[in-house]
């Protein structure tokens, strides 16, 4: 059974410190499958390691959020900090089928972003994925990886498993962290997705500035 938890957090990149062997060479697994891998994703990841995949998806959304509904414009960056708990950006404590189902869906939001630049080949889809082959992954995390990153892209059926606004939130979230600063190709991506889940355009714009104020120091 994959757990969910490990998937996010190998994603972005809290499981490398734990048990790629080395694989991503510095790297994250988000890196991988995107082609990026720079000194902004690999500032992210120390973050990563403290939180954990969801916290820092679900922190990064509730800072957003609130700045969003006060009105304000991120400031100087400053420490992520999780969700507080009992907020609807965690599931409950004592629901694993909640953490499951969260974890499960951003995931599916990073791999679909990673492909949405339509800028990688053939060649390096299978190069991706023998690597991907390669690492220290359980086996249902490389069987899980392998299917999603063929899957086509489909803005609509993620939006559609996305339950509440708070959720949108950390689906847009999740996918900023695949492709900041985005390509045009992943800018028209980003836009349809933000638009298929229903978010105001000034949050989607607080969530990326939130998510580039957290790597600009």
């Amino acid at each position: 059974m994959i757990d969910a938890k490990r998937l996010l957090d190998e994603l972005v990149g809290s499981g490398v410190a734990g048990g790629l062997a080395g694989g991503l060479a510095g790297g994250t697994l988000a890196g991988l499958l995107s082609g990026k891998s720079g000194k902004k994703a690999r500032k992210l990841a120390g973050s990563a390691v403290k939180l954990g995949g969801v916290a820092l998806v679900g922190g990064l959304a509730y800072k957003a959020w609130q700045s969003y509904q006060q009105g304000q414009q991120p400031g100087a960056p400053t420490a992520i900090e999780p969700p507080p708990s009992g907020s609807a950006f965690l599931p409950a404590p004592g629901d694993p089928q909640a953490d499951t189902a969260l974890g499960m869906l951003l995931a599916r939001a990073m791999i679909a972003a990673a492909k949405a630049d339509g800028q990688i080949d053939v060649q390096e889809t299978q190069s991706i994925l023998g690597r991907i082959n390669g690492l220290a992954l359980p086996a249902e995390d490389k069987a899980f990886l392998f299917e999603e990153y063929g899957r086509p892209l489909d803005i609509a059926g993620l939006a559609a498993t996305v339950r509440t606004p708070e959720q949108a939130a950390e689906v847009y979230t999740a996918s900023i962290l695949m492709v900041d600063p985005p390509s045009p190709p992943e800018r028209i991506y980003l836009d349809a997705l933000a638009s298929a889940l229903g978010l105001d355009g000034a949050l989607a714009g607080q969530i990326e500035a939130t998510v580039a104020a957290s790597r600009a120091g």
